[in-house]
């Protein structure tokens, strides 16, 4: 536009006219599609090159659409259309940290891993540590058994199943005879029992019962005698857990706490409902307002004739799991511990032990110092055993990297307010 002329008018805007020239993003019919980067720009530099460039040149540019070419003669009032679309930036809602099945870290490398990936050849390697400790209380009711090899331990035949281990913890209370007889002799049911090996949970449940129902019988034990079990029993790379009680069994899963267990208090809900049921009551967290568990061996004053229905069962729960190269070790321990620690801490203070100096007892030996540290005022009994005779790896998550960017109206607003500090 020269240099005193008049400003074009509403009407002399809307017509087509090679005077007007129209400056900015492309127009184009409604429904046309507009090109993005990499294909507008070239095109534009192609039309004022065709032009000769200089003041001669056409400032704007036309753009092909999906049906038609929209040229300066077939210009007709038009709506400017949308600016191209941006490449989609995931936003913080969208991004998610690779699950332990998502990737394979190893010492700190991490490669890409299907979670349904056979693991060719894995057998884990047992070994164990363990520590006891009385704590504030005048005698240890305690009991506990690490085996890390079975076969060697019961000098079995080739037939039997190899490789094995057996751990277990017995949490006594009322008297240290019901502890020490289950510690002895559980195992021992468990193998001769007639569903041994075909029927792993049938042996168990029956081993259980026959513990029970021995301790009802003996003339030698003490009848009001109880005791809390929590045992594990690994055949090749099968984990199978029984739990009867508050003791509780922790899985490291790659630094993740997993519990295997479920503590068996009275005012557990799932329990509440099973004693209540069976027409026992809890009053102030105590069974009957006697016992502080609602699953035990012994403790025949509570329970009766043998065959009688009993809010106070000894029947364990089980749980059965198929150890992979992600299951580093596992915590057992009576309630003690947990009173005072929650699962993650105790699988991170052992775990970043382990890296340290690979010693199963020693993190026992740090974990019950750390819960007496913490008040705990009951018997304390850990258990850490490990599946390979490696310390755990490093583990390095993968950062993502996303880009911060700021739009043309924050800068300007930034600048103003800096000028205006100036």
């Amino acid at each position: 536009m020269e240099m005193g002329s008049r400003p074009p008018t509403a009407k002399e805007i809307a017509s087509p006219s090679p005077s007007i020239f129209t400056i900015g993003p492309p127009v184009a019919p409604v429904g046309a599609c507009i090109p993005r980067g990499a294909t507008f720009v070239p095109h534009c530099r192609k039309a004022v090159r065709e032009d000769g460039g200089g003041d001669n040149a056409r400032t704007s540019c036309h753009v092909t659409s999906g049906v038609g070419s929209a040229t300066p003669a077939e210009d007709k009032p038009r709506i400017l259309a949308k600016p191209p679309r941006l490449p989609s930036i995931p936003s913080h809602a969208d991004l998610r940290f690779a699950s332990s099945t998502d990737f394979d870290l190893d010492f700190g490398k991490a490669s890409l891993m299907s979670p349904t990936e056979p693991q060719a050849g894995y057998m884990p390697v047992f070994r164990s540590g363990s520590w006891s400790e009385r704590g504030t209380k005048s005698y240890m009711e305690d009991e506990h058994v690490c085996i890390d090899n079975l076969v060697q331990h019961l000098s079995a035949s080739p037939s039997f199943p190899a490789p094995g281990a057996f751990y277990g913890v017995f949490d006594g209370h009322c008297g240290t005879d019901a502890a020490r007889f289950v510690k002895s002799n559980l195992l021992k049911f468990i193998i001769e029992d007639n569903h041994f090996p075909h029927s792993m949970h049938k042996a168990i449940r029956s081993a259980f019962m026959k513990a029970d129902h021995a301790l009802a019988d003996s003339t030698s034990l003490d009848r009001n005698s109880g005791t809390t079990v929590l045992t594990a029993l690994i055949f090749d790379r099968t984990l199978l857990i029984a739990n009867l009680g508050d003791c509780r069994a922790v899985l490291s899963k790659r630094g993740k706490a997993v519990d295997m267990t479920k503590d068996h208090k009275p005012t557990c809900k799932f329990e509440k409902v099973r004693i209540e049921k069976l027409g026992g009551t809890v009053f102030d967290g105590y069974l009957n307002g006697q016992l502080s568990v609602s699953r035990a061996l012994g403790d025949w004053h509570m329970k009766g004739a043998k065959g009688s229905v009993c809010p106070l069962t000894g029947e364990p729960e089980l749980h059965e799991a198929i150890l992979t190269q992600e299951d580093e070790f596992l915590v057992i321990a009576c309630d003690g511990l947990w009173d005072v620690m929650s699962s993650q801490c105790a699988i991170t203070m052992v775990r970043k032990s382990l890296m340290n100096h690979n010693d199963p007892a020693l993190c026992s030996r740090e974990l019950v110092q750390e819960a007496l540290e913490r008040n705990s005022c009951d018997n304390l009994t850990v258990l850490v055993i490990c599946f390979s005779p490696d310390p755990p790896p490093r583990i390095e998550v993968p950062r993502w990297k996303v880009r911060k960017c700021i739009s043309m109206e924050g800068v300007s607003a930034l600048q103003g307010a800096l000028d205006a500090d100036l």
